[in-house]
Formats: structure tokens, sequence, C-alpha cells
């Protein structure tokens, strides 16, 4: 099978939900975590999609992910909020997490929610756009074992830690949702299910040299060498350490330590002035940096988000395409479980 496949995006989704269901998630989990998938799917941000689903279900088999698992509320302290959820699935504690924030900064005007212990938990945005949508700013942050080299070293050492921003608009919120790699994993992975080869600055081989060959990445580059492993640093300290639930040094060590940390950051837009003032200075932003003169290979000036909401707003129409070996792998997982797969559809 070669190319891509397309699919309406609901399809998708019930298609996801449905395996992984069959795959131990509560059916109440594996929507939330499908609608996440395919929310990525939908932007153009396939290596956070739902290519993810045959290594979730292997996670639960693994006893990794635990889908029982319910997120408990450990302490609340001021705007201060710690949740604990016991390797549950991510976008569900990440989901909580915000959820947590948002309804604390309706009264203390901020809200900081650490949730330890989730598991991998898609795009980043997703969550921060939920705070958005609100009228909040949305923070997100998660932190997970090392992915990632630390400047000047050529394995392992830090995560790709992603980070996001997103803050209400007058139309569409602006969502920054950025890895602190030169690039995700996902997108190594997409690249091995699409059998195509990926620029020599995202990874390096077993000896420390660039490749452009994603069968051969032994581990990722940071953005902007110190800049990309200072912030996944950062990022480690505020959502593992601070909770006393550290990553990086047990791993590193050998000894142990925590799975992967969260965290959720709402901040009440109305606490400062009128929200929908806010949203017209921001626009007014957008527009003014729009305007400015573009380098010569540059079509249009983007806001942050701004291509994702676009592609989202087209494939609803045309359908979201997949690699092929995306579609083989789910395929063969639906079969294993049971799970019909859906209709594909003719491309836009």
């Amino acid at each position: 099978m070669t190319g891509e496949i397309r699919f309406d995006v609901d399809e998708l989704r019930r298609y996801a939900a449905a395996l992984l269901t069959a795959g131990g998630f509560r059916p109440a989990e594996a929507e939330q975590t499908a609608d996440v998938l395919v929310w990525a799917n939908a932007r153009g941000v396939d290596s956070h999609g739902v290519l993810r689903i045959p290594r979730y279900v292997e996670m639960v088999e693994l006893g990794l992910i635990n889908p029982a698992s319910d997120i408990v509320v450990e302490e609340r302290k001021g705007a201060i909020t710690r949740l604990e959820a016991s390797r549950a699935p991510g976008a569900a504690a990440m989901i909580a997490a915000m959820r947590e924030a948002v309804g604390q900064a309706r009264d203390a005007g901020v809200s900081w929610c650490a949730v330890r212990n989730i598991t991998h938990a898609g795009a980043v945005g997703y969550y921060a756009l939920q705070a958005a949508r609100e009228g909040f700013v949305g923070i997100v942050m998660t932190a997970s074992g090392p992915l990632m080299a630390y400047h000047g070293s050529r394995s392992s050492a830090v995560s790709t830690n992603p980070i996001a921003i997103a803050v209400p608009s007058e139309h569409d919120p602006i969502v920054l949702d950025m890895s602190t790699a030169n690039v995700a994993l996902g997108k190594v992975m997409a690249a091995r299910d699409a059998g195509q080869t990926i620029p020599p600055d995202w990874g390096v081989d077993a000896e420390g040299n660039p490749t452009t060959d994603p069968k051969k990445v032994e581990t990722l580059t940071p953005l902007g060498g110190p800049k990309g492993s200072g912030l996944s640093l950062m990022i480690e300290i505020l959502t593992s350490v601070l909770v006393a639930n550290p990553v990086i040094a047990p791993a590193l060590e050998k000894s142990g330590g925590g799975t992967m940390n969260g965290l959720a950051v709402a901040v009440q837009v109305g606490a400062f002035g009128a929200l929908d003032h806010f949203r017209a200075e921001v626009e007014r932003l957008a527009t003014a940096l729009r305007g400015v003169p573009r380098a010569a290979d540059t079509a249009k000036i983007l806001m942050p988000g701004e291509r994702g909401f676009a592609t989202a707003a087209a494939r609803e129409t045309s359908g979201i395409p997949l690699p092929a070996g995306t579609v083989t792998r789910l395929a063969k997982l639906a079969e294993k479980l049971g799970v019909s797969p859906p209709q594909t559809r003719a491309g836009p």
C-alpha cells in the first residue's frame, strides 16, 4: 500500500475511539483521546495523531497506561492544585488539569494545576486552546523521559518537552504549540510510516552523526542548541521536580523515578481588563504583523496556529489524509481487536 488514504473526520474519530476502547480504554477516556488525536490529524500534525494508537494499546498491554485509573485531587492550596493521574490516559489527565485550572482561575484570577504520573498526552495545544476558548490565557507543558540530546551531548539526556500558549482573539485564538526539539519524535515516526527521508538536523544516529534515515535516529536534537535543551530542562523542573516526581535524573542514574508529568496554567483575562478589548488588541497586533513587508519566498505571514485552523477547516470538507503505512498499522490492530475499519473516501 502506497500513497495516502483519506477519511472523513467523524469516521476517523469513531474508528480511533473504537480501537482504543477495544484496546482497553474506558469509553469516556477513549473518546477524549480520539478527539485529541484526530484534532492533531485535522490540523496537519500527523506526528501526534492516530499513528499513536498502536503504541497506546501496547502500553495498556504492558501496564504502562492504566486505563482504569481515576484522576484525583491530592491537594488544593490557594490557586495551586495537584492532581494524581496514576498512569491514566494522558489526554484524560490533561483535560482534567485544564478544567481544574480554568475553574480555579474563575475565582482566583490565575491557577496552576500540576498533574503527576500522566502518560503521553498528544498535542498539548489542544489543552491550551480549551482555556482560550473560554476567555483565558492557557499555558500547558508536559515532561517525559530522555528522548533528546542535551546541547553538547550525543545521546538522549533530556526530553522533547513541549510547551503551548493560547490566547483569545476576535477570530481564532492564537496558539503556539512547540517542542523543545528541532522536531517532535512523532514526526520521525510519521516519516517512517510514509517511507520518507528526514532533514539532517532532526536527529543523530548511534555515533552522534546527523542522519536523513528516520529508522537510524538514535536521539533527537534540541531546538536552537542550548536554547532548546535549556527550555526542556526548565520544563522538567517546573512540571516534575517541583511536584517531587522527577523523571530525567532518575532515568540518567538508572534508578527508576516518575513517568510523565503535566502542567496546566489558566489566567483570567478579565482580571486585567475587558475581555473584548483584549481580543481586539490581539487581533490588532496580528493584523499589524501580517502587514509588514514579506520576504521574497513568503506568500503570507501567519500567526501561531493559523495554518492549523485553515487546514482543519479544509479537512472538514475534504477529509483527513493518512500515510499508507499508518493506515496499514491501524488495520492490523483493528483485525487483532475485532474492529471494523471505516470506509475510505476519494481525494478532494
